[in-house]
């Protein structure tokens, strides 16, 4: 069975306009890529519709989904900011978006489909009533809605690995035990949007079902995958969700301009390959992948033809040339010192500040003895 990609050149032209960080050509460039590496050959292409009101309505408010087709400013509702300006046509790009996600997960859960990606989804910011951090409808959190509202599922989890806070998902599913929300980013302290500290656990019909892993400002390769693989498996193992719906902004690389992080290449590569492990093993490999940001082009390409080589199970090696004879690594890396970090091995060395915060706040609710 081969794995599913929603994908139509509609989608690819999310844009918030000519010279703001979210321009088009993202998807683009990442699907030419993993072209040219072969690694399409695995996936089945399907072209999504755009998510009907009734869908989109799953999360967001009829009045905010009408606001964002007036083509105005409108500050109730976040649209027509600096971060958020007014971008005709949007609202119908961010519909398909929808629809591609909601069309992967339903493939996935359907048994259609092993596994799934829709790299122009995974727009987290965006609230029920409101744009936020570049991002219009909330494609993960519809889905997962959608899930809920239609199947038999119980248990979602939803992991984020982009550099911002997946706080749209995490607020609109804050108090409900069947989803757990896990999201490793960079401190609020630092970062938009502000939120994401260690003590943010999930309300109180469901505490511990909300992660959150706040990183330093300049957090390296280590601290990122010391934090994710001692989390992630761990919390995933005692919840035993039903599928796992994961959001992979690129902008933690260490080249994204608006984020401080200082990852390499060859890191979120890793990560990218332990999620798919940690799929089969504790979601009977029910995985759907998303994008989310990255605002450097070369680093989104290279990240995002990872996350497909990951979902479809086929390594890309560090040194495989790309274009022009650019490595899918980064220079200066220890590759030996990364291969420490799998599913079977923690780092033995002295955790961070930021995994003995997350795990002092969250692994008691699990079970699961803290960091100190």
């Amino acid at each position: 069975m081969k794995h599913l990609l929603i994908d139509t050149e509609e989608i690819h032209n999310y844009s918030l306009g000519k010279g703001h960080p979210m321009g088009p050509d993202r998807v683009d460039s990442a699907l030419d890529l993993a072209r040219r590496l072969g690694i399409i050959d695995a996936f089945t292409v399907e072209t999504p519709a755009a998510a009907a009101d009734e869908i989109l309505e799953l999360v967001h408010s009829s009045e905010y989904i009408q606001a964002t087709r007036i083509h105005r400013p409108n500050l109730r509702f976040g649209i027509g900011t600096e971060d958020n300006p007014v971008a005709p046509g949007l609202s119908d790009v961010a519909a398909r978006i929808s629809g591609g996600t909601l069309d992967a997960v339903r493939a996935v859960w359907d048994g259609k489909a092993q596994r799934a990606v829709n790299l122009a989804g995974g727009l987290h910011h965006a609230f029920p009533d409101s744009m936020a951090g570049f991002c219009m409808y909330n494609d993960a959190a519809i889905a997962i809605t959608w899930l809920l509202n239609n199947t038999e599922a119980q248990r979602v989890a939803y992991i984020d690995f982009d550099a911002h806070h997946g706080d749209g998902v995490e607020k609109i599913f804050w108090n409900d035990p069947r989803v757990l929300t896990i999201s490793i980013h960079e401190s609020g302290l630092y970062l938009f949007p502000g939120t994401g500290h260690a003590h943010e656990i999930g309300g109180p019909d469901a505490a511990g079902t909300a992660v959150n892993v706040a990183l330093s400002k300049n957090a390296d390769d280590h601290e990122w995958l010391q934090s994710i693989h001692s989390v992630v498996p761990a919390v995933l193992k005692k919840f035993a969700p039903e599928i796992v719906i994961s959001q992979h902004g690129a902008d933690p690389h260490r080249a994204d301009p608006l984020t401080d992080l200082t990852l390499s290449m060859d890191a979120m590569a890793l990560a990218y390959h332990s999620m798919s492990s940690w799929a089969r093993q504790f979601a009977d490999n029910k995985w759907v992948a998303l994008g989310g940001g990255g605002y450097e082009n070369h680093s989104v390409s290279r990240a995002w033809t990872h996350v497909l080589a990951a979902v479809s199970e086929q390594p890309i090696e560090p040194h495989t040339s790309a274009f022009g004879g650019v490595m899918m690594g980064d220079e200066n890396v220890d590759r030996g010192a990364l291969s420490e970090y799998s599913p079977q091995h923690i780092a033995t060395c002295q955790p961070t500040p930021a995994l003995v915060a997350t795990s002092r706040a969250i692994f008691p609710y699990w079970g699961l003895q803290p960091y100190s």
